[in-house]
């Protein structure tokens, strides 16, 4: 017979999952092929081809997403900056970009985002001399209103998770993620550090306005899907601006 503790860390061993409301379907179906019709940046680096990947804005609700250059989104490259780091990892930092914020909305209980916990989101490209070329950067809580630490809905494997805004990249790749997220988007492809999801299929949705920050997330989560959880009272009501309802369903993941 199981006690309620070890109900409990079943459960939290579960990765949540949604499945794709239909108007969130059918925006990712419209605008999955062919070029973005409202880029707001230069093209950069999805980290397989140079210049192939735009920020692009949906003039109906402002959110940001990525595309490809031609046809498809995004891929998943793994960020595994912030607290700790994870395998394969060569260019951690020990910070992520929104630090400060994430001490102040957890009330001290954390000092910065763990990659194997907080599902969260690399958006905007500072594309420095030392990381990138020192051209055109992209500041998406500038040029794309997004709020840092805001909820970003992530459509991935055929299912809707939801993350945070939760870092900037220094030079010129985008497709970036928490190995958190990344895993529970495809947790049967082994990624770490150094193995990301190839395919540019991935649709990060991020949202402008305050009413998009996860200020009241758990951020002391011991798991990616309590975290990813807390996640889903904002991010639901978000992607209702331009999708209606979402069904929840749990399914088993490898974190």
């Amino acid at each position: 017979m199981r006690t309620a503790a070890s109900v409990t860390l079943l459960l939290a061993s579960l990765a949540v999952a949604r499945e794709v409301p239909a108007n969130l379907k059918s925006f990712y179906d419209s605008h999955k092929n062919g070029k973005c019709a409202n880029p707001v940046s230069i093209a950069y680096n999805s980290g397989q081809k140079n210049a192939d990947t735009h920020y692009c804005k949906d003039n109906g609700t402002g959110a940001i997403y990525l595309k490809d250059t031609s046809n498809g989104y995004a891929d998943v490259d793994i960020d595994c900056d912030g607290s700790t780091t994870c395998e394969g990892d060569g260019s951690w930092q020990g910070q992520t970009a929104f630090k400060d914020q994430v001490s102040k909305f957890s009330n001290g209980a954390i000092k910065d985002l763990n990659t194997h916990i907080h599902t969260f989101v690399v958006l905007g490209n500072d594309n420095s001399k030392e990381e990138g070329d020192g051209g055109k950067k992209f500041d998406a809580t500038k040029d794309g209103k997004i709020e840092p630490l805001s909820v970003v809905a992530v459509v991935c494997g055929d299912k809707l998770v939801y993350g945070v805004y939760g870092d900037i990249n220094g030079g010129k790749v985008t497709g970036e993620s928490s190995l958190a997220l990344a895993k529970t988007c495809f947790p049967n492809e082994g990624l770490n550090g150094n193995k990301g999801h190839t395919k540019h299929d991935v649709l990060y949705l991020a949202f402008p306005g305050s009413d998009a920050v996860a200020k009241s997330a758990k951020w002391g989560a011991k798991t990616a899907a309590e975290f990813e959880a807390s996640l889903a009272a904002i991010g639901d009501k978000l992607v209702k601006k331009i999708g209606s309802g979402t069904k929840s369903r749990i399914m088993r993941g490898t974190l």
